[in-house]
């Protein structure tokens, strides 16, 4: 007993004791020193309220890449892609699907509509031969969630309510995405693996789900059964499709030498923690998001490229501080043809706004910019870009989290001659006019990130490579 009592509080005679110490692993062990990752992913992201012309960037990466992957949104997002001028609208496929040599992966960030995938595919394999085997290089992750009709439904009652209670709505796709992110996040939603598993159990699980959004919302009328035949014969087209996604991307990055890339869908100026908040989309869209959405470690995150139109556009309501609602929008919006590829609604246009694109890089630390577009500015004999806010004469140093703040600034502007000439047959830098390689240097010098890429026309050979 007087040995318990000298161990006391855990010393020995009053002297702590020192605990021996585990197996050490010797010195010249290989684990001592950290690997490099393998393979790292590149990213193609927007830097703006999205349409920046992603799609175009990750088709010119994408055609030596061996996987292409999505790690967030649903079909809220369109892509626009044009090769061999056939021009292909993505909503949920990866635009890398147009590489026959690559696999394209829908991870498990992303919300799946079942019937657009498989009528986007449909509606693009009618335009040209781009598609063809599309089902043969397509992965999907067991683990992402199911977009299902009524959270459609509940979408359009949701934007019609916060009309008729605030006079104002969100501006949202009625996609089902914001719905079904709310069920990912209450943690009653489903996912693919319930759907290719026990069809049973799944049916059982789908009527709770519809009922609880039935209570919600009396006036939702949902086809229960209808919705659940259809989706078993989606379940069967999809099987072949999903994997693990984890056990997928795992291999990807510490296999044999591969080169990934992700596309992100949206924008940084949407994503659902930085964006304008509440006029924003309900997934992670920065760089966080490609982790999440896929998987994968922070160590294997490579190169993040950052897609920044010429001119600033966003679709929908929020605020738009360099909004153009004159002539000159009007021309940006003919000449940009811009159109929502998802809404088909018209893009409210702008100068291109440095503060709010200096913001996304300060979230997604971009290594390049890719700047597209820049054949739509041919026209104009000025131009204008935002270079600071002031918010009642007083200089705002940070892009302003309160979007009633955000509606008050005042730009400042520095203005450039315009160059009033065409630049869509330029193929190099030095190709263009010297108007506008000042117009990029000075973005360069904003921003302090170089840029890689100019757009000047609706192709991947458009894309002028600067470095």
């Amino acid at each position: 007993m007087a040995s318990n009592s000298n161990m006391a509080n855990g010393r020995e005679n009053g002297e702590p004791v020192v605990k021996r110490p585990r197996d050490i692993v010797p010195p010249d062990s290989p684990l001592r020193s950290s690997k490099e990752p393998v393979n790292k992913v590149t990213v193609v992201l927007g830097a703006q309220w999205g349409d920046e012309g992603k799609g175009k960037v990750v088709d010119l990466l994408a055609m030596d890449a061996d996987i292409v992957c999505r790690c967030q949104g649903g079909n809220n997002a369109g892509h626009t892609v044009v090769v061999d001028s056939v021009e292909y609208d993505f909503h949920l496929l990866p635009s890398g699907v147009l590489n026959k040599k690559a696999i394209s992966f829908i991870g498990n960030g992303v919300v799946i509509h079942l019937p657009g995938l498989f009528t986007e595919a449909q509606s693009n394999l009618k335009k040209g031969k781009g598609l063809q085997g599309w089902e043969e290089r397509l992965k999907i992750s067991d683990r992402a969630h199911i977009v299902f009709n009524f959270h459609q439904a509940v979408d359009g009652i949701q934007e019609q309510q916060r009309q008729q209670q605030e006079g104002k709505n969100l501006g949202t796709t009625k996609k089902g995405i914001g719905p079904a992110y709310s069920s990912k996040a209450a943690r009653n939603g489903l996912r693919v693996c319930d759907l290719v598993s026990d069809f049973n159990v799944f049916q059982d699980k789908f009527r709770i789900l519809a009922e609880h959004f039935q209570t919600m919302y009396p006036n939702l009328n949902v086809d229960i059964d209808g919705e659940l035949k259809q989706l078993k014969e989606y379940a069967e087209r999809l099987r072949p499709l999903v994997t693990d996604g984890v056990y997928f991307m795992h291999k990807a990055l510490t296999g044999p030498s591969k080169k990934i890339l992700v596309e992100g869908a949206n924008a940084a100026l949407l994503d659902i923690d930085f964006g304008t908040y509440p006029f924003v989309t309900s997934s992670n869209c920065t760089v966080g998001g490609v982790c999440t959405g896929l998987g994968v470690p922070p160590s294997h995150v490579g190169r993040v490229y950052g897609v920044v139109k010429a001119y600033t556009t966003r679709v929908g309501v929020g605020a738009f501080p360099t909004e153009q609602d004159n002539e000159t929008g009007a021309l940006l919006q003919s000449r940009g043809r811009e159109v929502g590829v998802t809404t088909g609604r018209k893009r409210r246009c702008g100068w291109l706004d440095l503060i709010l694109v200096r913001y996304a890089h300060m979230v997604n630390g971009f290594s390049a910019i890719a700047l597209t577009k820049l054949d739509i500015l041919d026209t104009l004999p000025e131009i204008k870009v935002g270079v600071a806010y002031q918010v009642d004469g007083e200089p705002l140093p940070s892009f302003p989290a309160n979007m009633d703040v955000l509606t008050r600034v005042k730009v400042e502007y520095k203005t450039f001659p315009g160059w009033c000439r065409s630049t869509e047959a330029a193929r190099s830098f030095t190709e263009l006019p010297s108007q506008a390689q000042n117009y990029i240097r000075f973005i360069e010098d904003f921003l302090q990130v170089p840029v890689k890429w100019v757009g000047v026309g609706k192709c991947r050979e458009s894309m002028i490579k600067l470095y």
